[in-house]
């Protein structure tokens, strides 16, 4: 299989994580389209959700209490360093550094603010930044009690920058950038008091609208932020969807 170059601070898989695989392919394939196949890992099987020709995440199965959620993937140059960097800034472990057969090797950890996300060095190299079809990620975000600590400690592991947006009364947006200059991410002290700290990912969409009303008919559990227009932007809401995972949709604005 050809490989692409790495492009550590990218955010380059997503996986969706409960127990009812099924559950989640009846909310996730009707609403944007997608396929799931499967695919051989070792002994295992890894349910791959596809978007036309292209992965785009997999099913993950959760641990005894752990909520359902969605969890990021970040490329990183060597993934057993930036995990003992996370650690000794305060991060902790999900699990360490693990060779996944042929596809790559990563590591889980929660960052000092309790947002959980993977590391991940993939041995075929990274999705290339490309116009982003309907059906992919398309932006990640960071919601956090403590942005000033979250800030530091991905300022100081992994090499981010950042832009600042001000945001009047919701404070600042930051805008993390990789070391190409590439923004990848945001970050934002959250406004809901008792919140737990999360990444947040969005999904690229024709028209948000009919994506709400289409993931209310397929189950979605709460819409917590109803179609909303950020100058510039675009059109976007947040979904709690059938199983209760947090998840962001989005049209965005055509180039100028």
């Amino acid at each position: 299989m050809e490989t692409t170059p790495h492009l550590p601070g990218k955010f380059v898989w997503f996986e969706h994580v409960s127990n009812d695989f099924a559950r989640a392919r009846a909310f996730y394939e009707p609403l944007f389209g997608w396929r799931t196949e499967a695919m051989p890992m070792g002994d295992q099987t890894y349910q791959m959700l596809m978007n036309g020709d292209h992965g785009v995440g997999g099913l993950a199965a959760a641990n005894a209490g752990v909520p359902n959620h969605w969890i990021s993937y970040l490329s990183v140059t060597e993934v057993d360093a930036s995990f003992r960097a996370a650690i000794a800034t305060g991060a902790k472990a999900l699990f360490p550094p693990t060779d996944f057969g042929p596809v790559g090797r990563g590591a889980g950890l929660t960052d000092p603010t309790g947002a959980a996300l993977c590391l991940w060095r993939s041995a075929r190299g990274d999705p290339p930044d490309h116009d982003v079809p309907a059906g992919d990620w398309v932006w990640n975000e960071l919601w956090t009690p403590d942005s000033k600590t979250a800030l530091a400690f991905y300022e100081r592991v992994f090499g981010f920058t950042h832009d600042t947006m001000k945001m009047g009364e919701q404070g600042d947006y930051f805008v993390l950038k990789s070391r190409d200059a590439q923004s990848r991410g945001g970050l934002a002290q959250s406004t809901m008091p008792g919140a737990p700290a999360m990444w947040l990912p969005y999904l690229r969409v024709a028209d948000c609208d009919a994506s709400v009303a289409k993931a209310q008919s397929l189950g979605a559990k709460q819409v917590l932020m109803a179609p909303t227009d950020i100058p510039n932007i675009g059109r976007f809401a947040i979904l709690l969807d059938s199983l209760g995972a947090a998840v962001a949709i989005i049209k965005t604005e055509p180039a100028a």
